[in-house]
Formats: C-alpha cells, structure tokens, sequence
C-alpha cells in the first residue's frame, strides 16, 4: 500500500580502504611531529579514507565505483531488485567526468534503465538536495521508490608531490580535511513498519554577497598548466559562517514541524572536521539529542557523509524518536536539513 509519505526504507555506504592515519599522511609528505600535533589539536581528523594509491599518486576506486557499492548495499537492504526503482538521483561536487553523467553509469551498473536520472552539482549539502528532489517527485504520486546516492573522490585532486611545508594555508587545508566515499539510501511512499518517515526537507541558497569559501577547478587542455591550485579553502569564514547557517536550519525545521528542542533524540550535524563540529553542537543546544559524528575516522567525504549519518541512525532509531539532519555548503554557501520521525505506528 502506498501514500504520500516517504520513508527511509535502507542506507548503504562504501569507502575507499584501508584508513590512512594521520602519522601515515605526515611520513608521505615530510611533515615532523609537531604538525601532526597541529592536525590533531585544530582539526581531530584521526583517519581517512583516499581514493588514491598515497605513495604514487594513481587512482583508485572511482565515484563510479564506490556509488555503485553503497547503492547495491541501499538496494539490498531494502530488499529490492532494479527493477523497484523508479528514480534515480546522484548528489556530487567531483563526478568522475563532465559527460557521461555519473549517475548514469551507477545505474548502467546496476542494471537500471527506462526511467529519470538527475545529477546535482553541489558540495555537502547535496546530499539534502537529492533528498528533496526524489522526495519532491515521488510526492507526486508519479514515483513510489527512489535510490538517491551521493558521494565526493576528491584525492583525485592530490599532488601526492607536492610539498606541505609551502603550501598556504588555503591549499593546506584540502589535504587535512577530507576523504573519500559514497553513501546512499532506498525513499519509498510504501508503508513500511520500521521505516523513518521524511517530515520535513530544507534547501536554501545563502550566498548572497558572500564570497566563496571553497573552490574546486576543473582543468581542460587550455588550462592544465595555468599555475592555480585545483582546490583552495577558506577556513576562517567557513569558522564564522557554518555554524550561524547551521543554526538557522535547525530553528528553521523546528518552527515548521512545531517540535519543541527537547523532542528531538538524534542529531547528524555538518561534518568538516572534528573540532568544527563540536563548536557546532554546542551551539545548535539540542538537549537531549543524541549526537551522531563521524569524520573523526572517514574524513570529510563530502556527499557521502550524511549517508553514513543515516546508517547509523537507521540503527539506533526506536520507537518513537525524532532525528534532525543539517549539512551547510560552503563554496557558495548553501543550507540544507532533514527531519525524520519513527513514531509509534510506525
């Protein structure tokens, strides 16, 4: 039986193995125990995961691999074939090639044809975005099941050469932060006993006369060799700005929904980096919510980083329980949230 209501039936997620620790990314690239401290301290990534082979710099697994993983592992946990599916959309700051589309080479993978792709172009909170998207059209009653995917390969993006010591702290940065992966999740209208029910989706562009905080070229013949450095981070205004977008979003959702702060048992809040991340929660001043962080070990992995989040909230969710979900974009300064609820008659 199916209604208007969609639901979170699975999570699935897959990265690029094995974990590379802090004193590994130190020995490859020069870096004495001081700066290792330094990561530790400002940053608290402990791990990471890189699509990249760190002593030569060759590619691994592709965003085509790991989505094809983490999609098969949503499919499989709902207990659906391909042939369920009736949308497909793919969340990504760093497609594996400007054409074909990524999304459908996952789905050509996975045995997907004869219905709606989309791919969204956006950093973190283009998780949030393919989210609302499938939620949006399978709303319309057109759709009953939607596979939404995101994930980011940004290692691709690594001089494994280049020397840290030099580097400004805005090219520095990339190579602290972030990691590599995919996630994805299974939405349906059916009613599901145990699903988590989507109440409410937010997306709001936020940019309006401010600067970028995260650039990522693309480079093609002309200019390959143009000198500029192929990612750069503005840390200090991402300092300033995430956590007050954060903020906003969680205020927002809660006056829709009518939920009082008290009421919300779970919180996947963004996930820069360790230490940006509890400045976050402190300040998002959810009580009794029960926090669920994980770029500690994965790195910032982008698009994959809110499906992780769900799979682990899939697993702690009783019933009844309220979850709330915030990722910020900081390249153009983009918000984004999520509420779920698994209620008693669930």
């Amino acid at each position: 039986m199916s209604d208007r209501t969609v639901r979170v039936l699975s999570v699935g997620s897959a990265l690029p193995g094995p974990p590379i620790d802090t004193a590994a990314l130190a020995a490859r690239f020069g870096m004495d125990q001081l700066w290792q401290s330094w990561v530790d301290t400002f940053i608290g990534t402990r791990t990471r995961y890189l699509a990249i082979d760190l002593a030569t710099g060759r590619p691994g697994q592709s965003l085509a691999d790991l989505g094809e993983i983490a999609a098969a592992r949503a499919l499989a946990g709902a207990g659906l074939s391909a042939g369920d599916i009736d949308v497909v959309v793919l969340g990504t700051a760093t497609p594996d090639t400007l054409m074909p589309a990524t999304v459908n080479v996952i789905a050509d993978r996975l045995r997907i044809d004869g219905i709606p792709t989309f791919q969204l172009q956006s950093g973190c909170s283009g998780a949030v975005q393919t989210i609302d998207v499938a939620s949006s059209l399978l709303a319309t009653g057109r759709y009953r099941t939607a596979l939404v995917i995101g994930g980011d390969v940004i290692a691709k993006h690594y001089d494994v050469s280049a020397d840290l010591k030099s580097l400004p702290p805005e090219e520095l940065v990339n190579y602290l932060l972030f990691g590599d992966g995919a996630g994805a999740a299974v939405l349906t209208t059916d009613q599901r006993p145990g699903a988590p029910e989507i109440r409410a989706v937010l997306t709001r562009l936020s940019g309006l006369d401010r600067q970028p905080g995260q650039i990522l070229h693309w480079f093609g013949i002309a200019d390959r060799h143009s000198g500029r450095a192929p990612a750069q981070e503005d840390y200090k205004a991402i300092e300033e700005h995430v956590p007050e977008l954060a903020e906003e979003v969680v205020q927002e959702l809660l006056d829709d929904l009518g939920w009082a702060r008290d009421e919300v048992e779970h919180l996947l809040p963004p996930q820069l980096s360790v230490t940006m991340t509890e400045k976050i929660v402190e300040r998002l001043d959810l009580p009794h919510a029960r926090e669920i962080t994980l770029v500690g070990d994965t790195g910032n992995n982008g698009n994959a980083l809110l499906f992780l989040q769900l799979e682990k909230l899939l697993a702690r969710m009783t019933t009844p329980s309220r979850a709330i979900a915030v990722a910020i974009e900081s390249s153009k300064w983009t918000k984004a949230g999520l509420a779920l609820e698994l209620s008693g008659g669930a």
